[in-house]
């Protein structure tokens, strides 16, 4: 979650669920431009331990006091250094602010591979803290299975989670596949020290599962069949997986796996697709990882795969198959079960053309009070249809063969499609769809506006772009999305959250490719916290800030 170090806003706390809280080498590998001077410290000491900052996955970090409007810049903002990975950085980069290590406080970027390999750098001085492999010995990470669209090799995909009171300086857990000397593939789940890297609680825990079929049958878990693609959910001490196929190459189904935090014992199974005789759905959300309410119901998209149009007396699909829906899971008295869902009217259509919800992430909005002056809680999400859904969590509106009984749909909304994640600041909604504008739409009354209300001139090249947004409480908004470039370079871009036609800086603009860093990576989120930006791409991490 995002930790700020300050005396917590109430009002600027409502996206991040439960409110605010606080935190408790090697060589180096780094490479480093040449700056004037250091940067000015920061007075805001954030932390980014999960996905998108919160529990709500909004992307905002509402506590950033260094970077504003008019010094996010060309001439003031650009590439600080660039971090060197031994392997493509898919997860999102983490960031502890203040982090005590040997006695020494540093602000450290944690950062993981798809060669199985995690990281602790020193975003000020680039210096790596510690190194660890997650490979046991003799083994190495996967292979693709065949399917490019994680490749060449296959390690930790998902963005990892920290809690900082757990264990005795701090946890960070993660999901990593490889592949033995027997050909056997492994999933298992790690907690690190954050200050070491050394395993904790035991683990790894090898990942594996059973859950119940019809007919008395059972689903067993392969780890050779799926890929942690979401991004990790903790949530009241328990760490929940879900999974992906390799493509879309069967046999697969929709499971969502949980763990205690503090032992790594398995605590629940649920699976979405239990009688789709391996036809999934299977949980993707570009990286994206589940949200979660204050009441602990945790909201998901599926992809496309079984979904049964026949409905029990509940209004849900008699077989339990969950295709390209919007899902809201119990985890009351730590089980975990269905709890309501949305289906679109063409589900079966649209999950038989490939154009699934699942190629795009929910997203929890903060309480909303309609025109009628109730209260509403909303769930956002987009799939491949170019559709903008946005559901009512207390009544998300199950599945009606005639029509899509939801509180809001718009059309045609995000054109080209949705293969990101969106975000939220301050009354709107932030979207960008594949080959498409980065679109802000309003929201009034808990409604959404029918159209933008402002867009970037800049169009973002397949899989569009998941938005992060840093701002002072509600000053000094900035907007920040990551581009996948024609010519296969990396850009960030910084745009005013107020009027995205404002763009403020993109690291293309300084001479000499002074900002390059990289080749552009997909399903990247940026992670801005304490006056800087890292930004993930295939050879490792670019930091930028105040020159």
């Amino acid at each position: 979650m995002l930790i700020p170090r300050v005396a917590c806003l109430l009002a600027l706390c409502l996206t991040t669920l439960g409110g605010c809280s606080h935190g408790g080498g090697g060589a180096s590998t780094t490479s480093t431009t040449t700056a004037p001077s250091p940067p000015p410290p920061s007075s805001s000491h954030t932390s980014v331990t999960t996905y998108k900052n919160d529990l709500a996955r909004s992307g905002q970090n509402l506590t950033e006091t260094t970077l504003t409007l008019s010094n996010v810049n060309s001439e003031s903002f650009g590439l600080l250094r660039t971090l060197a990975t031994d392997g493509k950085v898919d997860a999102q980069p983490l960031y502890l602010s203040a982090l005590s290590l040997a006695g020494t406080t540093h602000n450290v970027a944690l950062v993981a591979t798809e060669n199985d390999t995690v990281y602790a750098f020193d975003t000020d001085s680039g210096a790596t803290l510690w190194q660890t492999s997650l490979l046991p010995s003799g083994e190495m990470p996967s292979d693709d299975r065949g399917c490019g669209q994680v490749t060449p090799t296959i390690g930790v995909t998902s963005t990892p989670v920290i809690d900082l009171s757990a264990g005795p300086h701090g946890a960070v857990y993660l999901v990593a596949m490889s592949l033995d000397a027997s050909q056997n593939y492994h999933q298992r789940l790690h907690a690190l020290d954050v200050t070491t890297g050394a395993e904790l609680f035991n683990g790894p825990m090898e990942i594996a599962a059973v859950y119940p079929a019809a007919g008395g049958g059972s689903n067993t878990f392969d780890p050779g069949d799926y890929e942690e693609r979401a991004g990790l959910l903790l949530l009241n001490g328990v760490i929940y997986t879900t999974w992906t196929s390799h493509c879309d190459d069967a046999p697969y189904t929709g499971w969502v796996i949980a763990y205690s935090e503090s032992t790594l014992a398995q605590t629940a199974v649920l699976n979405v697709a239990a009688n789709s005789a391996g036809g999934g759905p299977a949980i993707w959300m570009a990286g994206g990882g589940p949200a979660a309410d204050s009441s602990g119901n945790i909201y998901l998209l599926t992809a496309n795969g079984a979904f049964d149009t026949t409905l029990d007396a509940g209004g849900f699909p008699s077989a339990g198959d969950y295709g390209n829906s919007f899902l809201k899971i119990s985890t009351s008295g730590g089980t975990l079960a269905v709890a309501d869902y949305f289906a679109m009217y063409n589900e079966v259509a649209e999950s038989s053309s490939d154009t699934d919800l699942g190629s795009g992430g929910a997203m929890l909005l903060p309480e909303l009070t309609d025109s009628s002056g109730t209260a509403r809680q909303l769930v956002v999400g987009a799939g491949k249809d170019g559709n903008l859904y946005v559901v009512n969590s207390a009544s998300m509106g199950k599945f009606n063969a005639n029509t899509n009984q939801i509180w809001q749909e718009l059309p045609g909304a995000l054109s080209g499609g949705i293969w990101s994640t969106p975000a939220w600041f301050n009354g709107t909604v932030y979207y960008g769809p594949v080959g498409g504008s980065l679109l802000a739409f309003a929201v009034s009354n808990a409604m959404l506006a029918s159209s933008p209300t402002s867009q970037t001139a800049t169009t973002f090249g397949y899989p569009g772009t998941a938005p992060a947004i840093s701002a002072n409480g509600t000053s000094n908004a900035i907007v920040w999305a990551h581009e996948n470039a024609a010519s296969g370079a990396a850009v960030l871009h910084a745009y005013d959250a107020g009027n995205l036609a404002n763009e403020l800086y993109n690291s293309t603009q300084a001479a000499n490719s002074r900002d390059s860093f990289g080749t552009g990576n997909k399903f990247i989120t940026p992670t801005i916290a304490d006056g800087k930006v890292l930004v993930g791409t295939t050879t490792g991490v670019g930091v930028f800030g105040l020159l």
